[in-house]
């Protein structure tokens, strides 16, 4: 699980209820929540998008929430060992000595990319598949981040609509002074629901999925350089040094317990 956007996401809700309770007690909590002004913001927010797109991309839309909650599988300076020592078999033994080791491999891209080399494709054709494959990636998780900027962008409107039925539904009742506050408040509450929408959930989920998105591209551009460097045969420690200028320099030093093989 990633603790970061669980406590971001809960925090958030937190400092809202706070700032409602320290101003109106635990009894002024009730008087935020309405049935009707949800169903306008929320319901009206999400429906809209699904009208935007194919059923299919809107449950994945739905769907990609839960990727904020889990921390990511792919571990950069984990990759690049993992390539050092693939390296140092191929150097040893050949490339064909590859096919085995991929067995033992969780990641289907890196998998892939080596039975290509195993099987003796041209590396610029090797290139061409993999970063074929990186681009519809790509298009895929740029599809789940749009899905929750556009929420981000309907929910304020929708929340605004849900503000001008209150309003004209509390204008034609003026002829009762005391019923102007409370149907002032409820109107008011869609327009919060909208903000609320966007700015606690929409956009820190687009964030998060961004940043998933650039960190996952990273991962997979070091193993076809990696992947590429082993078919030509470049020595591990070359490869390490290689890898290792994607990273931080803060964090390189964490990756040089890959090893590299500097015989032959």
């Amino acid at each position: 699980m990633d603790i970061a956007s669980i406590i971001g996401l809960i925090m958030c809700f937190g400092m809202v209820i706070f700032g409602i309770v320290s101003n109106a007690g635990v009894g002024g909590i009730p008087h935020f929540f309405d049935a009707a002004s949800a169903i306008i913001t929320f319901g009206g927010a999400f429906c809209a998008i699904m009208a935007s797109k194919t059923m299919g991309d809107f449950v994945a839309g739905l769907k990609s929430f839960t990727l904020v909650l889990k921390t990511p599988s792919f571990e950069v300076t984990g990759i690049i060992r993992k390539i050092i020592d693939l390296s140092n078999v191929a150097r040893k033994e050949g490339l064909l000595s590859l096919e085995e080791a991929a067995g033992s491999l969780e990641d289907e891209f890196m998998k892939k990319g080596i039975m290509l080399i195993v099987d003796g494709t041209d590396p610029e054709l090797v290139r061409a598949i993999m970063e074929t494959e990186l681009v519809s990636m790509d298009d895929r998780h740029k599809g789940n981040i749009g899905f929750w900027e556009d929420v981000g962008t309907m929910g304020p409107a929708w929340g605004m609509i849900g503000t001008l039925v209150g309003l004209i539904l509390m204008l034609q009742n003026m002829d009762d002074p005391s019923s102007i506050g409370p149907s002032m408040a409820v109107a008011l509450i869609t327009t919060l629901y909208g903000s609320l929408l966007a700015n606690w959930i929409c956009a820190p989920v687009a964030n998060k999925l961004k940043t998933n998105n650039s960190m996952e591209m990273q991962a997979k551009e070091i193993m076809i350089e990696g992947l590429l460097s082993i078919q030509a045969g470049e020595n591990p420690r070359v490869i390490e040094e290689k890898l290792k200028s994607f990273l931080a320099p803060k964090d390189r030093g964490s990756a040089d317990d890959g090893g590299g093989d500097t015989d032959g």
